[in-house]
C-alpha cells in the first residue's frame, strides 16, 4: 500500500519542522511538500531538522498563503519527472495531497487587527478553500486552547468561546468558518502553550529570563500567583497526535484539545526553572499585580527595559552574536488567564502521550539545543 502524500504548510515553523522531522524519521509518508513563506536557509534550523528537510521524500515552496494565486500554487503536485499537474489535479484524488496540515499562522502578539485578520483567517480559509477544490483526504487545522479560562474546571472542546488573545479571537474566526465550508475533511487541534526544541515562544522567554536572574543574583518575581493555570504539550504530542488522529475517521469534523497531564501551573514552571538556574522564585499577588491593569503597557515597558540589558550582556559576554531569541513579553501573556484543558477526547481516541509531564531535563533539552546552535549563553546552563 502507498503511503499518504502530505502538504505541511507553515511548515518551517516550530511545529512544523518537528512534523516534517516526525514524517521522515518514521518513515510515513510517500512525498512531502513543505510550504513556508520563510525557506529553511533562514528559519534557524537545528542540523537535525537540516537532515530531514534534506530527505529526498522532501520539497519546498515558498509562498505567501495569504495571496490566493500563491496559496493555489502552493497546493500544485509536480509528477515525478518534475512535471506540474494541472488540469488533470483538480479531476482526480491521485493528483492532489492525501493529508492537508495547515500549521501556518501569524502568532507573533501585539499586533494590529488587520494582521491577524489577514494572517490567520484569509489564510486558513485559502488554504481549506484549496484543499476542498483538489479533493484532499483529510485537512487539519492547529488551532489555540485559549478559548476560555477557569481555574477550577479543565475546559472541555464544547467550552464557551471567550478568547483572551488577539491570536484565540481570529482562530475561533476560522474554526467557525472550517465547520461552515461544504466538503472540507477537517480536524481541529486546540493547543496549548507548546514546548519543546526550537521553541522561540512559548516557555522560552520563561527560561531566558530566569537565566538573567541568575546573572543578576536576585529573586525572579513574578505577576499574580503559582496558582494561575498554564498547560502545555511537548511538541513530540502534537506531531504525533496530528498523525494518529488523521488515521481514523472518527475525528473527521472533529474539534480535539492535545495536552498533556501536568496540569501545568505557573507555580509548577517556576520551580522547575529555579531547579535549573538556582534562583529564588516570588509573585506579586493578586492585588499588586491589579495595580498594572491601570497602565498593564507601562508596566510590561518596564519589565521588559528591566530583562533586555541584561540578556545583551550575556550574549556579548558568552560570545552569541546572532541570535532569535528575547526575552520580551507582549502584556497578552501576562494577563491573570487560566489556560486549563481537559485532554479526556484525546485519549479516547486512544493516543497514549509520549511527554505525559514537563520535566526540567525537557527543559534543558531546549536550551542545550540553543547553546548548541550559538544562540544562548552557554555558561548560564553551568
Amino acid at each position: 500500500m502507498s503511503k499518504p502524500n502530505v502538504l505541511v504548510l507553515g511548515g518551517c515553523g516550530f511545529i512544523g519542522r518537528h512534523l516534517v522531522d516526525h514524517l521522515v524519521a518514521n518513515d510515513l509518508a510517500g512525498r512531502i511538500k513543505v510550504v513556508d513563506k520563510t525557506p529553511p536557509l533562514m528559519a534557524w534550523l537545528n542540523s537535525r531538522h537540516t537532515q530531514a528537510f534534506a530527505d529526498a521524500r522532501v520539497e519546498f515552496a515558498s509562498a505567501n498563503l495569504i495571496n490566493p494565486t500563491s496559496c493555489q500554487n502552493a497546493f500544485r503536485m509536480e509528477e515525478e519527472g518534475g512535471e506540474k499537474e494541472e488540469e488533470k489535479q483538480e479531476q482526480t484524488v491521485g493528483g492532489c495531497w492525501d493529508y492537508v496540515i495547515n500549521c501556518a499562522a501569524e502568532t507573533k502578539p501585539g499586533q494590529t487587527d488587520p494582521v491577524y485578520q489577514e494572517g490567520i483567517l484569509k489564510l486558513s480559509l485559502n488554504c481549506a478553500t484549496e484543499a476542498v477544490k483538489c479533493k484532499a483526504k483529510r485537512y487539519l487545522e492547529l488551532s489555540t486552547g485559549s478559548m476560555c479560562s477557569d481555574e477550577k474546571v479543565p475546559q472541555k472542546e464544547d467550552c464557551p468561546i471567550e478568547p483572551w488573545t488577539m491570536v484565540g479571537k481570529y482562530k475561533a474566526k476560522v474554526e467557525q468558518e472550517l465547520i461552515a465550508i461544504k466538503d472540507l475533511p477537517y480536524t481541529i487541534l486546540r493547543l496549548p502553550i507548546c514546548y519543546g526544541v526550537g521553541d522561540r515562544k512559548g516557555l522560552t522567554p520563561r527560561i531566558i529570563i530566569a537565566g538573567i536572574y541568575k546573572h543578576l543574583g536576585e529573586t525572579m518575581k513574578l505577576l499574580w500567583t503559582g496558582t494561575m493555570k498554564m498547560n502545555v504539550v511537548h511538541v513530540e504530542d502534537v506531531c504525533g497526535s496530528i498523525w494518529e488522529l488523521l488515521q481514523t475517521d472518527r475525528t473527521l469534523h472533529e474539534t480535539i484539545n492535545v495536552c498533556d497531564d501536568s496540569d501545568a501551573t505557573q507555580g509548577l514552571i517556576s520551580e522547575l526553572l529555579a531547579e535549573m538556574f538556582g534562583i529564588k522564585i516570588d509573585y506579586w499577588g493578586v492585588t499588586m499585580s491589579n495595580m498594572t491593569k491601570l497602565d498593564m503597557a507601562g508596566a510590561i515597558e518596564e519589565i521588559n527595559d528591566r530583562h533586555l540589558g541584561p540578556w545583551a550582556e550575556l550574549c556579548q559576554r558568552d560570545g552569541v552574536q546572532n541570535t532569535p531569541l528575547t526575552p520580551y513579553m507582549d502584556q497578552e501573556l501576562l494577563f491573570q488567564k487560566h489556560l486549563h484543558l481537559s485532554n479526556e477526547k484525546l485519549k479516547s481516541y486512544g493516543y497514549k502521550l509520549r511527554r505525559p509531564r514537563i520535566t526540567r531535563e525537557l527543559l534543558e533539552e531546549i536550551v542545550q539545543d540553543f547553546i548548541d546552535m550559538g544562540h544562548f549563553p552557554r555558561t548560564l546552563l553551568g
